[in-house]
């Protein structure tokens, strides 16, 4: 479900779940963390993070987050994982996005270096509809790169936004028709040609915030394990994986 391809000091992972609009399930993020944190002792001085099948990612597989869930902490040390190597990762990362990008598919695009997506991508968080909160940071970041306003509109209203919106807001640097993917081999080149140890040491300096970027992912969690238990998110999930529209008297 997750591809690795090392070439010319460039680490290329692939979300492959296609038939599912590559939702992610446990072992995908416990999978991409390792490859994030392995990528440097591999040789890797770039990394391109993309999905199969012309689709980035639809974000949780809910049943399957369902599930986890119900049966323990698994799904979320998991996405803790991951969302822990890719906020400490040195190397410059590259998102390609089109199709959907939704949920962490959206939140995780904070934490790339680059972000080059096709015009007709479709980006949403759509926590408030499903009772939960924010999470990987992103009620302390966005707010920091799209003003407050702009978060409120993204984060209270969970509504879809399109690449224009996403562009405005800081989520992506450049958004493409066509050659998407030769816009990404480009810059994933360009960058691995650079000094290293210069290179390293340019993110690092950007992200100095680190520390209080990984509190907020903490605070965020803990509020979000602990909505997963309301009525209101039994009820959205519950509606969801039935089909069917949601009881909003149960929302409180």
């Amino acid at each position: 479900m997750i591809h690795e391809l090392l070439e010319n000091n460039i680490l290329t992972i692939v979300m492959d779940r296609a038939h599912k609009k590559n939702a992610l399930v446990p072992k995908m993020y416990s999978v991409m963390a390792t490859a994030i944190e392995n990528a440097p002792l591999a040789g890797a001085r770039v990394i391109v993070i993309k999905g199969a099948g012309g689709c980035f990612t639809a974000g949780n597989d809910v049943p399957e987050f369902l599930c986890a869930v119900k049966e323990g902490a698994g799904e979320i040390n998991e996405t803790y994982h991951f969302m822990q190597a890719l906020l400490k990762c040195p190397l410059p990362v590259v998102a390609q996005v089109e199709g959907l990008a939704i949920g962490i598919g959206s939140t995780m695009l904070l934490h790339c270096d680059f972000v080059l997506c096709h015009e007709k991508t479709r980006f949403a968080m759509p926590f408030i509809n499903l009772g939960l909160v924010p999470e990987y940071a992103s009620s302390y970041i966005l707010p920091r790169v799209a003003g407050h306003l702009k978060a409120a509109q993204l984060l209270m209203l969970g509504n879809p936004f399109d690449a224009k919106q996403a562009k405005e807001c800081g989520f992506v640097t450049s958004i493409h028709s066509v050659d998407l993917h030769a816009a990404v081999v480009d810059i994933a080149e360009a960058l691995a040609k650079k000094p290293a140890l210069a290179l390293q040491q340019t993110k690092a300096l950007l992200r100095q915030d680190e520390a209080c970027v990984a509190k907020h992912i903490d605070d965020e969690l803990k509020i979000f394990v602990e909505a997963m238990q309301s009525e209101a998110a039994n009820e959205a999930f519950t509606a969801f994986v039935e089909k069917r529209a949601v009881n909003y008297d149960k929302f409180k």
